[in-house]
């Protein structure tokens, strides 16, 4: 494929930085290298569909976009539907679909969470106001779906019209869970798998139905995503108690200090003292951080960091399994190398 020639969005066309971690690099790069000129047009069909006759449209969408982040989701997408040997151009349009729903949510969660920071640089609802910012996550939303229509696939639009009604049902569970410090380890997973994995899981079926594969084919890539993107997920909420900020780009603590009840704070609670549940418990309840110090000991001191890593560990290994009935090539070892990926990151 002839690689493209728009300019990028970000500073390179990597989706997985190589700072070190378990994986191998070489690993990595083989990764990157596999589908580096599929990830170029991909970049090509994104500046093209940003395009807006409003001007705070275009301002907005590649402020956001243009600052990096993994790109894991179209990277799915891609790995996909070249394990079962599709080169369908239609899948550099599936994969930016998948892009701009992500980029849409992103923008969405930040007023939602009043965050000032992601991926190291200001949220555009910090630089561009509450209101810019979901007016033009909308118009990320509708511009994916004019992209689905284009496809011409009826099962695209019935895979990413469900993912988007879950993804939304799953920022209202969270909202309704934040500042909530008796939810249920279940009740946590269901947010997280609503809100985050469900669209992992309909990048790995958009990737197999670009390929024809059959339903069980895509059932199992399906479930690939689902449990790669809880292991993610999982990884993430471990990341704002034991990482830095200019590691994973963002504030630590956010999570705490918006009332979210992760993983390591429930665990925590249950295995604290009396008096270190009583005080996770006061900060779940008010949203405040006073004394993250003393928690952040808590959480490490019960093992609560690496209970949620080994829950992260069960969901990436069940990510392998179904991924058996591929056939062995480098777009099966990219999909598994991601799995590992998923929780041995620092970022």
């Amino acid at each position: 494929m002839r690689r493209s020639r728009v300019r990028l969005l970000s500073p390179a066309p990597l989706i997985l930085d190589t700072r070190p971690n378990t994986v191998s690099i070489e690993a990595l790069n083989a990764l990157n290298v596999l589908i580096a000129d599929d990830m170029n047009a991909v970049d090509g069909v994104i500046r093209r569909q940003l395009h807006s006759e409003v001007a705070l449209v275009n301002q907005i969408a590649e402020y956001i976009i243009g600052s990096g982040g993994k790109r894991l989701r179209p990277a799915l997408v891609l790995l996909s539907a070249g394990a079962l040997g599709s080169r369908d151009p239609a899948q550099h349009t599936l994969a930016a679909v998948v892009e701009f729903i992500h980029t849409a949510t992103l923008l969405h969660d930040d007023v939602v969470d009043e965050s000032t920071l992601r991926r190291g640089r200001d949220t555009a609802n910090a630089v561009f106001g509450n209101a810019a910012s979901v007016l033009v996550g909308d118009f990320l939303y509708s511009r994916a779906f004019q992209m689905m229509v284009s496809v011409g696939i009826p099962r695209v639009m019935e895979v990413v019209s469900d993912a988007t009604n879950i993804i939304a049902e799953g920022e209202v569970l969270q909202l309704m869970n934040c500042n909530d410090p008796d939810i249920s380890e279940k009740d946590y997973l269901r947010v997280i798998r609503y809100k985050t994995a469900k669209l992992f899981e309909a990048a790995s079926r958009l990737g197999a139905l670009i390929a024809g594969a059959d339903r069980p084919s895509e059932d199992a890539l399906g479930d690939y995503g689902m449990y790669l993107g809880t292991a993610f997920q999982l990884i993430d909420d471990v990341l704002d108690y034991d990482a830095s900020a200019a590691e994973t780009g963002k504030n630590i603590g956010d999570d705490l200090a918006e009332g979210k009840p992760t993983l390591p704070l429930l665990y925590a609670m249950r295995h604290g003292t009396a008096a270190e549940s009583a005080q996770i418990r006061e900060a779940i309840l008010n949203g405040e951080t006073p004394h993250f110090d003393a928690i952040l000991a808590t959480v490490k001191r019960t093992g609560a960091l690496d209970y949620a890593r080994e829950q992260a560990r069960i969901e990436a290994t069940r990510a392998r399994a179904a991924l058996s009935g591929l056939s062995d090539g480098p777009y099966r070892t990219a999909l598994e190398t991601l799995t590992v990926f998923a929780i041995e990151r620092n970022h």
